[in-house]
């Protein structure tokens, strides 16, 4: 009987034993591979997030986007109002401002363009350099960061016997332009913008204008989004006498096309004009119907990287 008893007691012992073994074993087998879960994901290749925004205008200012390396970008915009304007302007039908304008990506970051407004008969220029961009993997860059410069010369003719002189007819802007892509649907996007210009026409108003813009894109299906925009002039003899711009509008694209329609309170299309130049008020029924239409053209074909 004692020898029964002795080898069942070994035989529960060695049990026993050999649950604790192979849970130990199951322990290290699962922190082993969790161990090698996370070095893979530390050692993930980074990935660009593209396609933040369809097009390189949000409504009326620029996005982070530019296009691809080689890629011509013809832009026409139109904006028609305001509305309020009554029935013998045909609610702002005969007093359209259009603009058009041709971009060029020279390359995948950098992006330069020139345009005419037949508001104010403005030329403008500008250069947009895509300094940092979004990215996931083991360096991820959470937000994609866009600087952009343009001057602006008006070139109306003045018969009020001030000086007019080609230096003093330019306004030139500055912005950071800061995007996040939250998913494939959201994007979002802040605007710090500085406005310089020469010359100012009225007693107290300051040479420069600073205001901060936000916007973003929801993609409602594979072709459409909605699209929303404004800014907030921070200067006080600017945000006293003018109205900060709003903008809401919806982005179709058809292959290599893309049309945005838009309602907003500002007719000038440049961000000399819709950010320091704004005068309309939404409530009071000066909103403008417009639209940009954008053609993308390949000139030069990219080279394929070995």
């Amino acid at each position: 009987m004692k020898k029964t008893t002795t080898t069942w007691g070994r035989a529960v012992k060695l049990g026993l034993l050999l649950a604790v073994g192979a849970t130990s074993a199951a322990h290290a087998q699962a922190d082993l591979l969790g161990q090698l879960e996370q070095d893979t994901k530390k050692n993930a290749p980074s990935q660009l997030v593209d396609a933040t925004f369809k097009s390189t205008r949000l409504i009326n200012g620029h996005t982070v986007q530019t296009p691809g390396e080689g890629t011509l970008v013809f832009l026409i915009s139109h904006r028609i109002g305001p509305f309020n304007s009554g029935s013998y302007e045909f609610f702002g039908l005969d007093q359209a401002r259009i603009r058009i304008a041709l971009e060029y990506a020279v390359t995948d970051r950098f992006e330069v363009g020139v345009g005419r407004s037949s508001l104010n008969k403005v030329v403008d220029g500008f250069l947009k350099y895509k300094a940092l961009q979004q990215s996931t993997g083991t360096h991820a860059m959470p937000v994609s960061v866009t600087l952009f410069s343009s001057a602006a010369i008006t070139t109306l003719r003045y018969d009020d016997g001030r000086d007019h002189t080609l230096p003093l007819r330019t306004a030139y802007t500055y912005q950071a332009l800061l995007a996040r892509k939250f998913s494939s649907n959201l994007s979002l996007q802040l605007m710090p913008t500085l406005i310089h210009r020469n010359l100012v026409m009225n007693e107290g108003e300051n040479n420069d204008i600073y205001a901060l813009g936000g916007g973003g894109r929801y993609k409602l299906s594979k072709r459409f989004s909605l699209n929303a925009e404004y800014y907030y002039v921070l200067s006080k003899y600017t945000a006293d006498h003018y109205t900060n711009a709003v903008a809401l509008g919806v982005d179709i694209e058809t292959g290599g096309h893309i049309f945005q329609l838009n309602l907003t309170n500002s007719p000038g299309m440049i961000e000399k004009q819709f950010i320091g130049e704004t005068s309309n008020k939404v409530f009071d029924g000066g909103i403008y119907f417009g639209f940009n239409i954008n053609r993308n053209f390949t000139v030069k074909q990219r080279q394929r990287k070995i």
